[in-house]
């Protein structure tokens, strides 16, 4: 008899834990661990689409760097999660650039370590604060990426959603980018160098860039 009221008391106890611990993943706040640790299994689910091959692995800053004014690779970041100045780091599926420290703006730049010559479809999503700064080169020219309805310049979009993610597609051909935020564009002919790595700037603000994926094509 003994026994079997313990039985019945472990099960109880059991179905309460779990009804916590599914109360605390509904009920927990941004930025809590309950929460940290759904985001980390969703970040992990992700697959580039078919065809497309990812350029952030979710977890390190592996294929990128910082360079110097002759494109020369000044940092591997390979193996790192943080660049040596905090200002890039990978975790959770995203890729931030963080806020700048003790100043309001300071502009930072980092690469991927492979240059890119063909044509290509580039897929990338972005989480910008408010009034945030940010730019994604395509072989070293900026297509600015910021909180565009405070920021600008693109200011009249009409899908834009602020503090929230957003996906721009380029589609590169013959040298030529024609670019897009949520379906609506940002770029009809922007003008690319015939080949260089793709980029992603620090100014003002944080910016969260994931899913970062391209195709090339022939």
């Amino acid at each position: 008899m003994e026994k079997i009221k313990l039985r019945v008391m472990l099960s109880v106890l059991m179905m309460v834990a779990g009804f916590i611990s599914i109360s605390l993943k509904i009920s927990a706040p941004e930025g809590s661990p309950a929460v940290n640790k759904i985001s980390t299994l969703e970040a992990s689910d992700w697959k580039p689409d078919p065809g497309f091959e990812s350029l952030f692995d979710g977890t390190t800053l592996n294929g990128w760097c910082y360079r110097g004014k002759n494109r020369e690779v000044t940092e591997k970041f390979d193996g790192k999660i943080v660049s040596s100045d905090g200002r890039y780091s990978a975790g959770n599926g995203i890729l931030t650039v963080n806020y700048p420290v003790g100043v309001e703006r300071k502009v930072q730049e980092s690469w991927t370590l492979r240059e890119f010559s063909k044509n290509f479809i580039l897929k990338i999503e972005f989480r910008a604060s408010k009034n945030a700064d940010s730019g994604i080169f395509l072989r070293g020219e900026q297509l600015q990426c910021r909180d565009y309805l405070l920021a600008g310049p693109y200011k009249d979009l009409k899908n834009y959603r602020p503090q929230d993610w957003n996906t721009i597609i380029v589609i590169v051909k013959n040298n030529i980018a024609h670019c897009v935020c949520n379906g609506e564009v940002l770029e009809d002919a922007l003008l690319l160098p015939a080949s260089g790595p793709m980029g992603l700037e620090g100014d003002r603000g944080q910016m969260e860039y994931r899913h970062i994926q391209i195709k090339e094509l022939p």
